[in-house]
């Protein structure tokens, strides 16, 4: 048997050298598609990078140079002031919204010595705020509905980089805010909400969900629901965290806020137990006695001299 060959003529050296010009060619051709088809791509790929990255900027200079919105109603002295109302129902006394800009109007106090004023500076991640307020909110509340107080509560964020990236402090004392300006009669439940449901500080805190939910079961209106998704009074949260800092505090010697919470009845800020209902209730007294001893006081007139009988 015979082996079979080719009938094609073999290649020639010259054949062989054109043909690998040939291959060569086509690749380079094939190179030269790839590198320009990359470069377009390269170059769609940095357009929108930077159109991107454009419209971040855009974005973070608009809110940076849009004006403040206006604070909310029912806290223009930075806090709500509830009081009783019908019925021993507590009642939020109403009040026009702070212009963007405008200074806090404080509330002018009750001084006959027959109401004990308590004012409150929280913050809704504070521990000791929450210890203070499961401890004595109901005796505040029955004291509020009979008349024998009123109470200004003043929100601030002073822990907002505290619950792990969320802002829970700044985006709680906003809820309270949207609370106070659509339904300021379901405050007090609200802020009671609050501190019955609060988180642990360092935790991401409540959602926005878990706020809305809370503002339904304190009886808010719906409209609250969207004021807390847009955050609608973080800046006057920021300004008012940034006075009650910074600034003195109404009706009182305080120089400013120190942390939270600060307690104020009358005028005098409570320094005792935070977990001692009897404690603060008697402070509560002690301070209401002094305002009325204060009010009642009078001179004491001289007696008159008594004309010496002539003998």
């Amino acid at each position: 048997m015979t082996n079979g060959g080719s009938n094609q003529p073999r290649a020639t050296r010259n054949d062989r050298r054109e043909a690998a010009r040939e291959k060569a060619r086509v690749l380079r051709e094939e190179q030269k598609k790839r590198e320009k088809r990359n470069k377009l791509l390269i170059q769609g790929g940095v357009v929108v990078a930077v159109l991107a990255i454009a419209a971040i900027i855009g974005t973070l200079i608009f809110n940076s140079v849009k004006p403040a919105g206006p604070g909310p109603a029912n806290m223009a002295s930075d806090g709500i002031l509830l009081v009783a109302g019908d019925e021993g129902a507590i009642t939020a006394v109403e009040t026009p919204a702070l212009d963007a800009g405008e200074d806090p109007t404080p509330t002018v106090p009750d001084d006959s010595g027959t109401v004990a004023n308590i004012v409150t500076y929280v913050d809704y991640l504070c521990p000791y705020c929450g210890q203070f307020e499961m401890t004595n909110s109901e005796a505040i509340r029955t004291m509020v509905e009979s008349g024998a107080a009123t109470l200004e509560i003043h929100p601030i964020a002073i822990l907002t980089n505290k619950s792990a990236g969320t802002q829970y402090s700044l985006r709680a004392a906003n809820a309270a805010a949207c609370v106070a300006d659509l339904s300021p009669d379901a405050f007090f439940d609200y802020n009671e909400l609050l501190f019955e449901n609060q988180p642990e500080e360092g935790s991401t805190g409540l959602s926005n969900s878990d706020l809305k939910k809370l503002a339904t079961d304190a009886g808010a209106a719906s409209g609250v629901g969207a004021c807390i998704d847009d955050t609608r009074f973080k800046t006057w949260v920021q300004d008012a965290t940034n006075r009650a800092l910074t600034e003195p505090i109404p009706n009182s010697d305080l120089p400013s806020v120190t942390g939270t919470p600060t307690v104020l009845v009358n005028g005098q800020q409570y320094s005792g137990s935070l977990d001692d209902a009897q404690e603060f209730q008697s402070f509560v007294v002690q301070a209401t006695s002094a305002t009325f001893n204060e009010s009642e006081s009078t001179p004491t007139p001289s007696p008159e001299a008594t004309p010496t009988p002539t003998p």
